[in-house]
């Protein structure tokens, strides 16, 4: 395992500096943005023309970073792929690489570019920070080189990692993080062979950084939350909506308040893959969000955070995630109970055949118990208790404890599971929890148009995730999102030494 930080001196010269300087909040952006798209070729362009597409999208994101410096900003995370796009091969993503050095050298690429081997990217980024005194956070590609010396080295003498990197105010490169969790598609890159665990020091706050894929796993992001208490997480993606549990915002917002943590989140805006959905998140809920399925623009969050969440008297209770569900008895018997599938992940459902009620469905170990009364009961609509225990197995291997409400695709409870975008049924309360596992717990609340619900929902110390009061606008899915990292299967990268 890496972990990135800098020299002690330094670090206590630092963090002295920092502690005298200390900011209670600060204000931070994330840019969600439209990528201008390479052509889908089987032959590398040459550095000229992969620098010429890289120039396009950065002239968008500069234009990004000067409009959150101008409103306060101290920190703008921009999409993972947001440079380059992502429609390439090993061979044809190459030209756009840059050697990304240990950010240990104390490098300003803006000042000094000629340090290290042409580096035009890191210079233009490291230029738009200084220029605007602001943090920028970007996603580009590093190469490594390497020999037969070392038995895992590509074929071609190279390694390639899909990189986040980040430059400071003054345009230093601060942070540097090769991806660990690949997803399925990015055989361009190769697996770093350690995770790494990447943090820096601000004067407000500790700072932490994964991409994508990252976030359903324990390695870093895990980790970085719990073992090295980073106050905020920086995550670019390129996240592809999946409903009804796996839409960007309504994830992420989740991962925030489980995990306890700051989280900014900037994704790709493309309609034909369904990309969207960015944020800014503190573990009491969502600051400022966007879910746009309407138009291909790029679009500027910028919100206020404390820059130590956990000092907040906001801060989230502890929570016993099956204290309530393990004392009580199952609400209903199981004879009604049906089956079917969530992304490829075989749920146990049961219907709610009125307007109000308890309800109980068991899956192995997990058993989910709801009780529930909705404003009216319509006929044409159909909404289930579902519950899922087991490994998934698509598009990487991971083991889910899922309890979750959800309004089916139509009446036919043949679509219950398949993704639904709209929904008319108001809830006036519910109650949802379930004898979990593991204590690493996701809460979700999704309403109509694919929306957050802020302020609309809390979890109790009992595990219970409720409403009380009602909520604004019909209900698409309430969702305990379990992870039990304890039983994944090995990494990739260890499975095969």
């Amino acid at each position: 395992m890496v972990y990135s930080q800098p020299p002690v001196y330094a670090t206590i010269f630092t963090l002295s500096v920092l502690k005298a300087c200390a900011l209670d909040s600060y204000i931070a952006a994330v840019y969600e943005h439209s990528v201008i798209l390479s052509e889908d070729t089987k032959i590398p362009v040459s550095p000229e023309d992969a620098l010429m597409l890289m120039n396009k999208n950065m002239d968008v994101l500069e234009g990004a970073i000067k409009a959150a410096a101008l409103q306060g900003a101290r920190i703008i995370v921009t999409p993972e792929d947001g440079i380059y796009g992502w429609v390439f091969t090993r061979e044809t993503i190459y030209p756009y690489l840059e050697d990304i050095p240990d950010p240990q050298v104390n490098w300003i690429p803006c000042t000094d570019p000629d340090r290290f081997a042409p580096a035009p990217v890191q210079e233009r980024l490291s230029c738009m920070a200084r220029s605007n005194a602001i943090y920028v956070v970007a996603n580009i590609g590093d190469k490594k080189p390497c020999n037969s010396s070392d038995p895992k080295c590509p074929s071609d003498g190279h390694y390639q990692y899909n990189t986040d990197v980040v430059f400071d105010s003054e345009g230093k490169l601060v942070a540097r993080y090769h991806k660990y969790n690949l997803f399925v598609t990015e055989t361009q890159f190769d697996y770093p062979k350690e995770p790494e665990f990447v943090t820096f020091n601000t004067s407000f706050g500790k700072f932490g950084i994964f991409t994508c894929a990252d976030i359903l796993f324990h390695d870093p992001a895990v980790v970085l939350v719990s073992k090295l208490q980073v106050d905020t997480v920086l995550f670019p993606t390129a996240w592809i909506n999946t409903l009804p549990l796996l839409s960007a915002s309504q994830f992420h917002s989740a991962w925030a308040m489980g995990m306890g943590v700051n989280f900014l989140s900037a994704n790709i805006r493309n309609s034909s893959l369904d990309m969207t959905g960015s944020g800014i998140y503190a573990p009491n809920g969502p600051r400022a969000f966007h879910y746009n399925t309407e138009t291909e623009n790029g679009h500027l969050l910028v919100a206020q955070l404390s820059s130590h969440p956990r000092l907040s008297p906001t801060y989230p209770i502890a929570v016993n995630w099956s204290l309530y569900a393990t004392s009580i008895n199952r609400f209903s018997p199981d004879d009604h109970d049906f089956s079917g599938v969530i992304y490829f992940d075989l749920f146990t459902f049961t219907e709610l055949t009125k307007p109000e009620g308890n309800r109980t469905v068991c899956q192995k170990d997990l058993c989910c118990h709801l009780s529930y009364r909705t404003v009216e009961k319509r006929e044409d609509e159909v909404y289930v208790l579902g519950a899922f225990d087991g490994l998934h197995v698509i598009e990487g291997e991971y083991y889910l404890q899922i309890c979750t409400l959800l309004k089916c695709k139509s009446t036919d409870l043949k679509t219950c599971g398949q993704p639904v975008a709209t929904a008319h049924t108001s809830f006036d309360t519910f109650s949802l929890s379930g004898t979990f596992g593991t204590s690493y717990i996701f809460p979700e609340v999704l309403l109509t148009g694919v929306q957050l619900a802020p302020g609309e929902f809390q979890v109790l110390s009992d595990g219970r995730l409720i409403n009380q009061n009602g909520t604004s606008k019909p209900v698409l899915s309430v969702t305990l999102f379990g992870r039990w990292y304890e039983k994944d299967p090995p990494h990739p990268q260890q499975a095969f030494p």
